[in-house]
C-alpha cells in the first residue's frame, strides 16, 4: 500500500527556504494541467497539513540525473503567500512541514487571489497578468492614487502608453450618471505627446500659457531675475527693495497692513517699474549741499555719486535682456502682469469657464529650457498651496472634517529627471524644492505625484523614495536597474531581475495598492500619445522632400 502511494507522488517539496521553495518532479508532462502552460513565471500551489495552500511563482527549472541515470526535474519557486480558508495572505513562512502536495495553480486559483484582494468599491484595474492575459490584476484605487507613484522604463518600453492608459481609465470611472467625474489630473508634458491621448483636455501651451511672475516666491524671484552664482548683495537688496516698494504703492489697505508687505506677499507689481528703479539707483547722483567755490562751475551745486552708482550695470542689462526676450512673454508680458490669481488657478485646475476638464495638459515643449525649472516650480507650488489653503478652509468650516480635500489632484511629471534631477545646480533649485515639498507633505492636502522617467537614477532620491507604488517597465541601463532595485522591497526575489527582458507594455507592478508584486501587461490606451518612433528606414527610401527653410527661420526667430 505504501509503495502504491509513493508511486502516485509526482511532485514533492524537498527544501523550504525563507525566500525559495525547491520542488522535485518525476515527470513534467504528468505534472502539467491541461489548461495551464508551465513555464518560468507560472504559479504552483503547495498544500500543507493545516488546510493552508502556499502559492509560489516559478523562478527556474533544473534537471538532476541520479547515479543510476534517472532524470528528475527540479523547480525553484518564490513563495508569494498563503491561501487559507479562501483568503489570501502575503508571506510564505508559515507553511507547515512537510507539505503534502504540489500542483500547478489553476486559473481559478489565481483569479481568486487577485479578484478577492480589493473590495469592489475601491477596485481600479488597468492591467492583466503577463503570464495569463485572462486574469485581471486590480489595485486598490485609493491606495494607488493617494500615495505617490513612480513609472520607470527605458525608451520604447511603453511608458507613455502606460501613463495614458491609467489616466484615461481613471477619468472615465463614474459613481453615477454625470458627464464629468471629480478627477483632477495635471500633466507636465515636456515633449508634446499627450494632446492626442486627451483630445478633450484643457490644453495649455506656450501660445496660451500665462503665468504671473508676481506670484513667484522670494527664492524663485531671485533664481529667475538675479545672478545667484555671483552672490551680489547689492543686486539682491535693491531688487527686494524695489519689489516691496512697488507692492506697497499699489496697496489700498491700512498703513499698518502696508508695512507688513514683504517679498513673499503675493501682490501684483510691475517688473518694468522695478527696472526703472534699478536704473535710477545705478545712475543716482546726490546733491551734497555744497557749491563750487571756483572754476567754471563756480556757484553751482556739487553732486556726489550715489552708493550704488555704476554697481548695478550687469543687473540692469540682465533685466533688460529678459524683458526684451519674446520667448518669455508668457511669463513677463503684459498679460502676466495683469492676470489675476483666480484666472491662473482656474486655468491650471481645469476650471476655466469655457472648458471644464478632468485633465489639464501643460505642453512645456515651447518653454525655453533655462526657465523650465521656474515654470514647473511655480505651477507645482500653486497647486500645493491650493491644497493647503483648501484644507484650512474645510477644517475651519467643519472642525471634525475627516477628508482634507474633496477635489484631490494628481500631478504627472513626464521625464521627471529633467525637473528634479539628483543635482545641486542652482537652475534646478526651485523645482526641486517645490516637488520635494509635495513628495513629503502633499498627501495630507490632497496633492499626489506620478513621476515617469527613463532615467530613474538621475531623479532626486528624496522624491523617488517617497513613492509607494512602482510600475517598473523594461530598464536596460545598469545604473537605473540598480537604483530601482535599491528602492523596491527585498522580498521580490528574482522577479526584479526580469526587468531587463520585459516586452513592450509589460511591467513589474509593486506597492501598497496591490495584493502581491506581479508582472503585468498594461491594457492598451484608448487614444495613444504621439510618442511613436520615427520610421527612419521607410522615410529614407521615399522621394526627396523639399524644406521651407524660410518658414523654419520665421518660427525660430519668433
Amino acid at each position: 500500500m505504501i509503495n502504491a502511494q509513493q508511486e502516485q507522488i509526482n511532485a514533492q517539496v524537498i527544501a523550504v527556504f525563507p525566500d525559495k521553495v525547491r520542488i522535485v518532479v518525476d515527470d513534467l508532462e504528468d505534472f502539467k494541467i491541461a489548461e495551464e502552460s508551465l513555464k518560468v513565471g507560472s504559479y504552483v500551489k503547495i498544500a500543507d497539513n493545516e488546510n493552508a495552500i502556499l502559492i509560489a511563482i516559478i523562478e527556474n527549472f533544473q534537471i538532476s540525473v541520479s547515479a543510476v541515470g534517472k532524470r528528475e526535474h527540479i523547480i525553484e519557486a518564490f513563495p508569494l503567500g498563503i491561501l487559507r480558508d479562501g483568503k489570501f495572505e502575503r508571506g510564505g513562512d508559515s507553511l507547515a512541514i512537510p507539505p503534502k502536495e504540489v500542483k500547478p495553480a489553476t486559473i481559478t486559483d489565481i483569479m481568486k487571489i487577485y479578484g478577492d484582494s480589493v473590495p469592489e468599491v475601491e477596485r481600479f484595474c488597468f492591467a492583466t497578468l503577463a503570464s495569463n492575459r485572462d486574469v485581471p490584476v486590480p489595485v486598490n484605487g485609493n491606495k494607488f492614487f493617494n500615495k505617490h507613484i513612480a513609472v520607470v522604463g527605458s525608451t520604447g518600453s511603453g511608458k507613455s502608453h502606460t501613463l495614458a492608459s491609467i489616466i484615461q481609465k481613471a477619468v472615465a470611472e463614474k459613481d453615477g450618471d454625470f458627464s464629468l467625474n471629480n478627477s483632477h489630473v495635471i500633466i507636465f508634458d515636456i515633449h508634446s505627446e499627450y494632446k492626442s491621448a486627451f483630445p478633450s483636455a484643457n490644453h495649455i501651451d506656450i501660445s496660451n500659457l500665462v503665468l504671473p511672475y508676481w506670484m513667484l516666491n522670494s527664492e524663485e524671484l531671485e533664481e529667475f531675475f538675479l545672478d545667484t552664482e555671483g552672490n551680489d548683495h547689492n543686486q539682491r537688496n535693491i531688487f527686494k527693495e524695489a519689489i516691496i516698494r512697488e507692492r506697497r504703492a499699489k496697496f489700498n489697505g491700512s498703513p499698518d497692513d502696508k508695512k507688513k508687505i514683504h517679498l513673499d506677499t503675493p501682490l501684483q507689481f510691475d517688473i518694468r517699474k522695478v527696472l526703472e528703479y534699478v536704473v535710477e539707483k545705478n545712475s543716482e547722483v546726490i546733491d551734497s549741499g555744497e557749491v563750487y567755490a571756483s572754476g567754471a562751475k563756480k556757484g553751482q551745486p556739487k553732486f556726489t555719486q550715489g552708493s550704488l552708482f555704476g554697481k548695478l550695470t550687469n543687473f540692469v542689462n540682465r533685466l533688460e535682456n529678459k524683458l526684451s526676450d519674446s520667448r518669455l512673454d508668457f511669463f513677463l508680458g503684459d498679460k502676466s502682469k495683469d492676470v489675476t490669481f483666480e484666472e491662473t488657478l482656474q486655468a491650471l485646475l481645469g476650471y476655466s469657464s469655457s472648458n471644464k476638464s478632468n485633465v489639464t495638459v501643460i505642453d512645456l515643449s515651447g518653454v525655453p529650457f533655462e526657465v523650465l525649472s521656474i515654470t514647473v516650480s511655480l505651477i507645482s507650488r500653486l497647486v500645493f498651496e491650493y491644497g493647503y489653503i483648501y484644507k484650512r478652509i474645510r477644517c475651519t468650516k467643519q472642525p471634525d472634517e475627516k477628508i482634507n480635500n474633496d477635489t484631490p489632484i494628481l500631478l504627472v511629471y513626464e521625464e521627471a529627471h529633467k525637473y528634479v534631477p539628483n543635482s545641486d545646480l542652482s537652475k534646478y533649485r526651485s523645482s526641486k524644492a517645490s516637488i520635494e515639498r509635495i513628495a513629503k507633505e502633499g498627501r495630507k492636502y490632497g496633492v499626489t505625484l506620478l513621476l515617469a522617467s527613463q532615467r530613474p537614477s538621475e531623479i532626486s532620491e528624496t522624491i523617488f523614495s517617497q513613492c509607494s507604488n512602482f510600475i517598473a517597465m523594461r530598464l536596460t541601463n545598469p545604473a537605473d536597474q540598480g537604483y530601482v532595485k535599491k528602492l523596491l522591497p527585498d522580498s521580490l526575489g528574482s522577479l526584479i531581475d526580469k526587468m531587463t527582458s520585459f516586452r513592450q507594455g509589460e511591467a513589474l507592478l509593486v506597492g501598497e495598492s496591490i495584493i502581491l508584486p506581479s508582472i503585468v501587461q498594461i491594457d492598451p490606451c484608448t487614444n495613444a500619445p504621439s510618442s511613436n518612433d520615427i520610421p527612419y528606414w521607410q522615410l529614407w527610401k521615399e522621394e526627396w522632400k523639399d524644406l521651407d527653410i524660410s518658414a523654419i527661420k520665421s518660427e525660430w526667430y519668433k
